[in-house]
Formats: C-alpha cells, structure tokens, sequence
C-alpha cells in the first residue's frame, strides 16, 4: 500500500511509505526476506525524479528513485486496479508535496501551473536497475537513468538563509556552520561558567585531515581561542532550554576543562545542533549524513534531544534539596566520613597477586565471584553491605591441562556450574565445576563460527537447570546446547549475517526475547532465536560495549565510552500500539526517542580524566521492578535513579570515589541498595545510599587507604 503522510516533527513535509500488506497467516513470508521493517518511508522532494507509467497490461505505476539510494536504483509500485481518478489524485498529491518542501508553505491555494515545474521529464534514455512489488507486471520498457539532481539531496528539513559552505580565512578550513556565541569556561574554585569572550563558533572541517575530520573552533576577530576535534569524548550536551552547549576538553598535560557555547538565539542553536550531530555522526561512520535514510536521521537527531518526557510516567513531586545538609557536604572532606568499611582483624586466606579483571554475581548462596588471571576469587556478601574474601579456585585449566585466563564468565545451572570463555580457544566454552573447583567439561559449539559473547537463555535462567545458553559471534546468533553431540550449536536456532555486524553484546529478558548490539551502534531486537529482528535501531555511530534489558523487555540500557543509551521499547503509534519493539517493528516515522545518560561535563573537569564506562546493568531480582542503573568509569561508582530517568531528568545520578580503578560493579541479585565493587586489587560492597551528589566534595581525590575489610589482602 503506497501512502503519503506528513512528517509531524517538520513542517511542510511529507512521506512517501510502502506498506507491506498481507493476508491472515502469511506473516511468514516476510521471515524469508532481508531484515527490514514492515513498511519503508522516504522523504518526498524532487529529487525522487517522481513520474507515472504503466504496465505492458496497462496498469497505472509510479515510479522513483531514492536520493539516499545508489543512483542507478530506481523503484516502481504497480498500483493495480487504481482507477484513473484516484491514479490522479494521488500524482497530484505527491507534486503538492513537493510544492510544500520547496516553498515551505501551504499548497492548498495552488494552481496546476504552481505544479508543473514537478513534473519529470526524461533525459537521454539509459537503462538501469528498478527494484518491483512481487505482483508488479512487466513494464514496457525499463525505466530510463535518473541523472544525480544538482541539489542537495538531503532529506533534513531546508533551513531557510541557511550559510553555505564557505572558507573562512582566519581558521583555513572550510565550514558547515558559523555563528556567533558567548564562550564560557567552568571555574573549578567558584563552581560557575565564567564568560572568556564573544566569538565566532564554527564547525570546521580540516581538509588535511580527510573528508570527515570536523573541529569545533571559536574565535574572535583578532584571534582564534580554540580548536577540538569532533569526538564523542567531548562528552558533549546541548542544553535546549538555555541555548547552550557544553563540553570536555583534556589538555595535553592531563588537564580537563569544561566548556561552554551560548548561542543569542533559537535558530542559531538549531542549525549548530544540526551541523555538530551531522559532524559526529560522519567521524563515527566514515560516511556521509546525506546517505542515511531519513527516519535515521531523524532517530540520531532525537538523540540530542534533553528534558523529553518519557511515556507513562506517573508525575512526583521534585524532591526538594535541604541547602544547609549540601552546603555542608560542599565542605565535608573524605577524611570525615563516617567508617563504611571497619577493619576485620580474622585471619583471611591469602590469595596471589595479580589484578581483578572481571566480576560476576551469584544468583543464590550470596557469592560473588572475581576473575584474576587463571584464578577466581569466591567472596561471600556478610551482611551490612560487606563481603569478605572466602576461598579461591586456582590452576583454571582446559580438560587437557592447558592454563587460561578467563575472557567472560557466566554463572550457570543454580550457580553449580561456571562458563567460561577462553580467549586462546574461541570456538569452544568450558564448564568449570563450582563445588569441585575444576574445568570438568569443553563444549566445541563450532568449527568455523566463533564464540564472542553468552547470555542466559532467560533473564532468570541461571537459577534454574535450564541447560543452553545463547551466543554471538561477530555475525551471527545462536543456541548452544551442551547437551546435544559433537558441536554444541543448535542448528535450526541460528541467525548469521552476510555482512560483518560487529556484534558486541547480547541480553536476555525473563521471556528469553534476546537484544544484539554492536561495535557499529546499532540495536537488534529479536523475539526468537533463528528469525529476522523484529526492530533494527539505527547506530548513532559509537561501538556499544554492554547491553542489559528489563526483565519484562520494556527498557534497554547500551553502553558506549561516553554515555549510556535508554531505549523504550514500547511501541507508541501505529497497529502495534502498546506491543514492544520485541515483538513487532516500530513504524518508520515513529522510531523510539533514544536517550542519552552521561556526566555533566563541569562534574568531569573535577575527575581531571575523561569518562569510559564500564557495561552498565540494571538492578535485579525475579518479581522486582528495576529502579536504578550502575556503572562506573576510572576511579567511580556512578548510580541513576531509574524512577527519575524516566521522567527525563537524565542528569540526577549519584557517584561514589575510591583510591583505585573500579573493574566492574552490579547490584547484588534481588537487592536495589547493595552494589558489589571489584577494584583492581580489592572486592567490596556499598550501599547505594552512600553514593553522593556529585560535588567538588564528592569528586575531588582523596587521601588515605581504602576502609575495606579486604584491604590489604590481594582480593
């Protein structure tokens, strides 16, 4: 079904949409074909070289390309049955459409004169490829080559007196946006932005640098003040509601500054939202914006969007700050906290030395389990938000005897069993019998298909027997079932991509619906092992590194260097209103709003580095809502209230420091206030309680030894 349809975020444009239709119980068909949503929409200008034809039966069809398609690619929709009214109606329709764009204003007074410059007329006759509807006939002849259009064949909104690319001679580089700006630098003693200067704020491209190497550069007329690369570890943030953008910067001593750009007026802060998102998205892809498909564009634009309320969020009242308990936390020092951690004086097993690489949580006997070269430490969670070193499982060794040094774990079978990945052997896992400290098992899943992540089959399975688990490589996803013989792969359970997806993380819901991210950015999110995706979320060009999900699949939480990415679900417009994006695919122009949770960049001027996240979980327990999310970066624990997320204060999360990197962290199963900390060379646990507001206080470095129990053991 061939529709046009308004674009509600922009005026004055409008969509063609395809729409696959088929009749009760023949979903099927679309499991046989390429990963796609169930409808497909493009932005209706005259780039599309729109015209009417008809068939070799005399069917009437349409017929077009996509600016943001390969040039010779040309599509034809075979409207059959249409009769001649309602054919016309609809060119009409399109050729107004195009009227809206261009003008930028209504087209309802419009004359068939207003129109005609819309009409296609063909150049000199070419043959190309045309892409046609499984019931089209034949056409009477191919459609002739559509010359690439001298315009822009962006598919954003045209911004009007929008600022060509021009060379300015004071920065050398050519720019796609220039705009004057009141720069602002964060002072660390007063803990306000002081103004430096009135400049120029430019997004530059250095051509020395290669086509998509973009700097943000502000200068006045007598000098340039700046010049940073375009990365996401600006740990960038656009402030809507004040016109303002800021930003990190590290000197080459190690220094870190935040910055800030004020801009005199909405439209010059929407064109500077538009050109930066434009310029980081081209350094992230090694592509250009124009070769997006628009409703991608959209999706990455609407990730820059702060202060967005979430949907069915019950409103609560603000929680009022008590001014005198801050003002006395601004000064309290480390020093005079209260003992979280009171020395143990028993005696404790030593272990070797060495640096904790990895953490996971037990689901039952109140373990924790901690990775440190071929060894792992077993610690135990005493109560009052500590854990104490309780025995070690040393000498890990394949079957044969070979030593290695876990690259992931995953508690299994009742948290009896431990699956371990082994870097130097990535087609196979290995079965590490807990209670007897001893690899007892290899599973060879493959020959030629690697092993790069495992997930529960469930959410919940590893409290259960459930016997498989599920597995990445690269491309691929799958079932693996140490169960069967020979390879442990489930073959009629296996999804493989032609193209190198780059996957890098995969979770599980309480269902068993799986979510797949990538090195790329991209999100897959698939309700069964062996189909298509249900949803394929565009990449906002930044590798995730962890992905975790909501037991009931509503929210997803990514994680990248700089920032976390929250995604809802839940599907807002359209037939599937109310299901999730498991289960069936978002319309095209109703993508989720994906949202960003990341650091203030005054608070990472007070860390003095800049910021890289460690995967990022929800809290968890079976029958447990979640309400908070953890992760951590260099030396600190970071915590967000998940109640007030979901209200959009994306900014309302808590921080907790500590003398030494932390490794990992994640909540203690089935409890939201106990958060277990592996450091480098020490275990320990936290109530989230303890976490502060990040202040100069709270972020500033701090003396003395750890008040851990475990302190001064090697764990």
């Amino acid at each position: 079904m061939a529709t046009i349809r308004r674009v509600p975020s922009l005026e004055h444009n409008f969509q063609l949409v395809i729409t696959r239709v088929y009749e009760e119980g023949d979903q099927e068909l679309l499991e046989d074909e390429e990963e796609t949503d169930e409808e497909r929409s493009i932005l209706i200008s005259e780039e599309m070289a729109f015209r009417t034809g008809t068939t070799s039966d005399n069917e009437p069809t349409f017929v077009w390309r996509d600016p943001q398609g390969d040039e010779d690619e040309v599509y034809e929709f075979v409207a059959a049955g249409t009769n001649e009214p309602t054919r016309a109606f609809f060119e009409t329709c399109m050729y107004r459409a195009m009227y809206e764009r261009k003008y930028r204003t209504s087209a309802d007074n419009t004359q068939d004169s207003d129109l005609q410059e819309f009409i296609w007329q063909p150049p000199a006759a070419k043959k190309s490829k045309t892409k046609t509807s499984r019931k089209a006939s034949a056409s009477k002849s191919d459609p002739p080559h559509v010359e690439e259009p001298a315009a822009s064949t962006s598919s954003q909104e045209p911004e009007p007196a929008k600022k060509p690319l021009s060379k300015d001679k004071d920065i050398g580089m050519p720019c796609i946006f220039a705009e004057p700006a009141e720069l602002h630098l964060w002072n660390r003693d007063t803990g306000v932005f002081d103004k430096q200067a009135d400049v120029i704020a430019r997004v530059a491209q250095n051509p020395n640098g290669g086509a998509y190497d973009y700097w943000l550069v502000a200068s006045t007329d007598d000098e340039q003040l700046l010049a940073h690369k375009i990365t996401s570890d600006m740990n960038q943030r656009l402030a809507s509601r004040v016109l303002s953008f800021t930003w990190n910067n590290i000197s080459e001593s190690g220094q870190g500054n935040s910055w800030c750009l004020r801009f005199e007026t909405e439209e010059a802060f929407e064109a500077f939202q538009k050109a930066f998102s434009r310029a980081l998205w081209e350094g992230l892809n090694s592509s250009p914006w124009e070769k997006a498909k628009y409703e991608d564009q959209a999706y990455v634009m609407s990730s820059n969007v702060e202060d967005v309320e979430m949907k069915d969020v019950e409103e609560e009242d603000e929680e009022e700050e008590d001014e005198d308990a801050v003002a006395e936390e601004l000064d309290k020092s480390e020093d005079e906290e209260e003992e979280e951690y009171p020395e143990d004086d028993d005696d404790v097993p030593v272990m070797p030395k060495g640096k904790n690489k990895q953490l996971t949580v037990g689901y039952k006997g109140d373990r924790s389990y901690v990775v440190r070269d071929d060894k792992i430490g077993v610690f135990s969670h005493t109560g009052q938000n500590q854990v104490k070193y309780y025995a070690s499982i040393s000498n890990i060794a394949t079957p044969e005897g070979k030593k290695f040094s876990p690259k992931h774990v995953m508690l299994h079978d009742q948290d009896s069993k431990m699956i371990l990945m082994n870097p130097t052997n990535p087609n196979s896992l290995f079965s590490l019998d807990i209670e007897r400290g001893k690899v007892v098992e290899e599973w060879k899943v493959h020959d030629d298909i690697t092993v790069d992540h495992i997930a529960p089959t469930e959410k919940f399975a590893q409290k259960t027997s459930e016997a498989t688990v599920v597995g990445i490589s690269h491309n691929a996803l799958f079932r693996i079932d140490p169960r069967v013989s020979g390879n442990k792969m489930v073959d009629s359970q296996f999804k493989q991509y032609v193209a190198k997806n780059k996957f890098s993380g995969l979770a599980t819901t309480a269902s068993g619906k799986l979510a797949v991210a990538s090195e790329k950015g991209d999100i897959r999110l698939f309700d069964s092992i062996g189909k298509n995706a249900k949803t394929a979320l565009p990449p906002l060009g930044d590798p995730i590194i962890g992905v975790d999900v909501t037991s009931n699949g509503r929210w997803i939480v990514a994680t990248t260097k700089t920032y976390l990415l929250l995604i809802d679900t839940l599907i807002g417009e359209g037939r599937y209103t109310g299901q999730l994006g498991f289960d069936r695919s978002f319309p095209a122009n109703a993508k989720p709003i994906p949202r960003r949770l990341q650091l203030r960049a005054e608070h990472v001027a007070y860390m003095g580095h800049s910021v890289s996240f460690t995967p990022a979980r929800f809290n968890m327990g079976e029958g447990q809502e979640e309400n908070a999310i953890v992760t951590s970066t260099g030396e600190f624990v970071v915590a967000w209230d998940f109640a007030k997320v979901k209200k959009g204060q994306l900014d309302k999360y808590e921080i907790k420091k500590y003398n030494e990197n932390v490794v990992q962290d994640s909540f203690k199963f089935g409890d939201d206030k106990e958060i277990i900390v592996a450091l480098q060379n020490d275990v320990l646990a936290i109530n989230k309680k303890n976490l502060k507001r990040p202040t100069r206080a709270s972020l500033a470095p701090t003396s003395g030894r750890s008040r851990s129990s475990i302190v001064n053991s090697p764990y």
